[in-house]
């Protein structure tokens, strides 16, 4: 590209045939007046998937290639091939190029925004080869730095490289890439766009109620049960997790169609009345027709969202505002299969426009810790934990979590216990949840109450004496109760509960009319982890402090101390074993590399195997016998343990079947775990057992253990035939293929783990990923409660070790052998 001839649009036009191209022809474009040079990028599936980065300079769009999109993470160098100049007309365009015309495939505008160059630079570096620029994109935003690399003896292309700089914009991995996955123009996906979908979000950012109305011509969604999160004590980690606000309000789904707007509490009662405010509000919402999920709130004088300031709202016509955090249903599509981070993009773009008092609930990405420290600083209820990959489901699910600041809770009012105190209704109320389908006394509550509240409750109270009570077992109740009809339900704040299951320091907050008095359980909390001390290494690690996961990450003498306390569970599936390790001397941003057989100066910790290869080579590859040899490889870079199906003492005949479940992206991990759970069947029927191990990454290993007998011959056929049989019986759900095209929605049976020479990631080994998770064993009853297949982590081995001691004692166990009439 160095040659540029007098006009610059020339070598555009040359390449291609408007006549077939739906492109913009080369004719100039003036835009009027002075506006801030443009920033586009479009992602184009052509001969291979890269991100088309254009800056308008010069009167044209300056272009480049971007190799696997850009990268939030400043450690990750892009290469960036310089391509022709483009019209300033291209910036808007979105469709598909014919097959066999220049660049033929799928292209989608994918970012738009303005750029400029950092103080003291200018748009002609880009001539001197190293431009330095702020973007201000939807997606692409912040500090970054284009680099013209020297070109090679005979190279023809111009080579450059995109990076990220550190600044508040900046990340770690690739989730800008791995979850914008719409187009900011249309809303569509690069398979919408390729089948000519209509515009998922077409005239999105008009306003204006009279616009809005005139367009709801769609029928009226109906009520869809909401998605619910499960009670935690932690925050989680791992990249796939966005974090919002937890609103103290009213679970609400408003419907918006052609007869208008409903309002839905979480249990689908009509409350389009008590909300009328916030549904005349979205009028404004520019859409045929739409489902969304958020929050009614009301603001205290603090302007904090407040319970209490919310039933009083209600009661006088107080101004009301709405949170939404999801979209359901958009323009008569149905977008619960979608993962959640699209559906959140496609939200804040109809919402882009609209006024309070309807908010868009934005979240923070893969780091909840900053967002709950306000949350406890500023008085609110907690966080809310998301997995951004999650499809909407109806029910309470683990890809949903809730982490509260206090704790708080909605019990049933049982009774109450009369007042000593002149012009005081009561002392305190009497509170019980449903257990195993009876109500249970759970204690007490006698302050939050000021005296109209107290007034207005003992009015209701009265209304609902009754002479026996709705518990069974009243021996905990003290003093003289009065017992009323178990039909009120009050949303209670407490210190903890007591050995015996009763409130401690109790404060009420006020009734909630959302939800039936039937319905009120106790909400159960997952386990904290254990407490964790690090154990010193028993051989020297030099650049302990190194951080080998990022920054901010764990230290290589971090991962030494996983291994030594580690080691006694990882043996009994490493020792004896052909072993390649995934070795990252620098850490997992800078180059990593698999490695299979032993060098000299590893030491003598290390043994080794010679065996004859598929190649013929007999290079020594690595066998590992105790702590000291898993540390030394640990000493030397390594991060990941990977094993032959076979041991070294009897290398031709596999003790394991391994099959690696591997989902595309947007698949949830509860269908991961559907699919695992249904391959234990299917081999149960077969005569095997198994065992689950989350993987570290996205997946799944179902392992089926095997008396040594048959021969890499069987059991590679056998691992075939399976996985295609289940390919076979349900398409649409798996493939057994490698293939990129028929992975696509599917979840990949990696059955080629089992041939000879092929490894797979051991037991207890830190995966190279950001965040460091662990692969860990885990019984087929604990892998229902988990959210995910890297939940385990680095950030807190205690966990790990604890959760192990009660799992591994016979995981991986079964005497079982694989005939050839298998």
């Amino acid at each position: 590209m160095a040659d540029r001839t007098p006009d610059p649009l020339a070598e555009y036009a040359a390449k291609r045939d408007f006549a077939r191209t739906p492109e913009p022809d080369a004719a100039p474009l003036r835009r009027k007046g002075k506006q801030p040079p443009m920033l586009v990028v479009q992602k184009h599936d052509a001969t291979r998937l890269h991100w088309d980065l254009r800056l308008e300079a010069d009167g044209v769009l300056k272009s480049w290639a971007v190799t696997r999109g850009p990268s939030i993470d400043p450690q990750d160098k892009r290469l960036a091939v310089r391509t022709e100049d483009h019209p300033l007309s291209y910036a808007d365009f979105e469709g598909v190029i014919p097959a066999r015309a220049y660049g033929g495939g799928t292209v989608m505008l994918w970012d738009t925004g303005r750029w400029e160059p950092v103080p003291g630079k200018s748009a002609s570096d880009i001539d001197k080869g190293h431009l330095h620029f702020i973007a201000h994109g939807q997606r692409m935003r912040g500090e970054w730095i284009l680099v013209r690399m020297k070109p090679r003896a005979g190279e023809k292309r111009e080579n450059w490289l995109l990076r990220k700089v550190e600044d508040g914009e900046a990340g770690q991995g690739d989730v800008l890439v791995e979850r914008a996955l719409t187009s900011v123009k249309t809303g569509r996906t690069m398979d919408q766009i390729a089948s000519g979908t209509a515009p998922v979000v077409a005239e999105s950012k008009r306003s204006g109620s009279g616009a809005a109305r005139a367009r709801r011509k769609r029928p009226l969604p109906g009520f869809h049960p909401p998605m619910l999160a499960t009670l935690v004590h932690q925050l989680p980690g791992g990249d796939d997790w966005l974090f919002e606000v937890k609103y103290d309000g009213y679970r609400c789904l408003v419907g918006l169609g052609a007869k208008g707007a409903v309002g839905w509490t979480r249990t689908g009662l009509d409350w389009s009345d008590k909300f009328r405010s916030v549904l005349d509000a979205m009028a404004q919402v520019p859409a045929a027709s739409a489902l969304i999920d958020g929050e009614i709130v009301a603001l205290d004088e603090d302007g904090r969202p407040s319970f209490s300031a919310l039933q009083r709202a209600l009661k006088s016509g107080g101004p009301l505002s709405y949170f939404a955090f999801d979209l359901l249903a958009l323009d008569g599509e149905d977008l619960t299969e979608r993962p959640l981070a699209e559906r959140k993009q496609l939200l804040a773009a109809l919402l882009e426009r609209v006024d309070p008092p309807i908010f868009y609930s934005d979240h923070i990405e893969r780091d909840g810790r900053a967002l709950f420290q306000a949350m406890v600083d500023k008085g609110y209820e907690g966080v809310i934990a998301k997995r951004a990959s999650s499809r909407y489901v109806g029910e309470r699910s683990d890809a949903w979590l809730k982490i509260k600041v206090e704790r708080r809770e909605e019990f049933v009012i049982i009774g109450w216990i009369a007042s000593a105190k002149r012009g005081r209704p009561f002392a305190s109320l009497l509170l019980g949840q449903h257990e195993g389908g009876q109500l249970v006394y759970k204690g007490r509550v006698g302050t939050g109450f000021d005296t109209e509240t107290a007034e207005e409750l003992q009015a209701q109270l009265a209304d609902l004496a009754r002479t026996e009570p709705a518990i069974a077992d009243t021996k905990a109740v003290v003093g003289k109760p009065q017992w009323v009809d178990p039909v009120l339900v009050a949303e209670v704040r407490y210190a903890e509960y007591t050995h015996d299951g009763v409130l401690r320091h109790a404060s009420y907050i006020g009734l909630r009319g959302d939800k039936p008095a039937s319905e009120v359980t106790g909400e159960i909390e997952m386990n904290q982890p254990a407490a964790w001390i690090a154990p010193q290494p028993s051989i020297r690690i030099t650049h302990a402090d190194r951080p080998l996961f990022g920054a901010d990450g764990p230290t290589k003498g971090d991962l030494a101390s996983w291994y030594e306390a580690a080691a006694p569970l990882m043996l009994p599936f490493i020792a004896n074993r052909p072993v390649a390790l995934l070795r990252c001397p620098q850490g997992i941003t800078e180059q990593c590399f698999f490695q299979k057989h032993v060098q000299k100066g590893w030491g003598k910790e290390i043994g080794s195997l010679v065996i004859e290869e598929a190649d013929g080579s007999t290079d020594p590859v690595f066998v590992l016998g105790d702590k000291a040899a898993i540390l030394r490889c640990v000493q030397m870079g390594g991060i990941e343990f990977h094993g032959w199906g076979s041991r070294a003492d009897d290398i031709e005949h596999p003790d394991r079947l391994v099959f690696d479940l591997d989902p595309d992206e947007g698949i949830g991990f509860s269908d991961i775990v559907a699919a695992a759970r249904q391959m234990r069947d299917h081999l149960a029927d077969m005569g095997l057992v198994t065992f689950p191990m989350v993987t570290g990454g996205k997946g799944i290993h179902v392992i089926a253990p095997l008396d040594p007998g048959a021969d890499w011959a069987v059991t590679e056929g056998f691992a075939k035939s399976f996985a295609q049989a289940l390919e076979q019986a349900e398409p649409r759900r798996y493939t057994a293929s490698m293939s990129k095209a028929r992975r696509k929605g599917r979840i990949f049976i990696d059955w080629m783990r089992n041939r000879r020479g092929s490894t797979a990631v051991l037991p207890f080994s830190v995966r190279a990923r950001a965040g460091a998770p662990i692969a860990v064993p885990v019984t087929w009853d604990d892998l229902q409660t988990l959210t995910a297949a890297n939940g385990f982590t680095l950030a807190d081995p205690g966990a790990v070790l604890d959760h192990a001691s009660g799992t591994i004692g016979d995981w991986g166990k079964a005497s079982q052998a694989l005939s050839v009439t298998d």
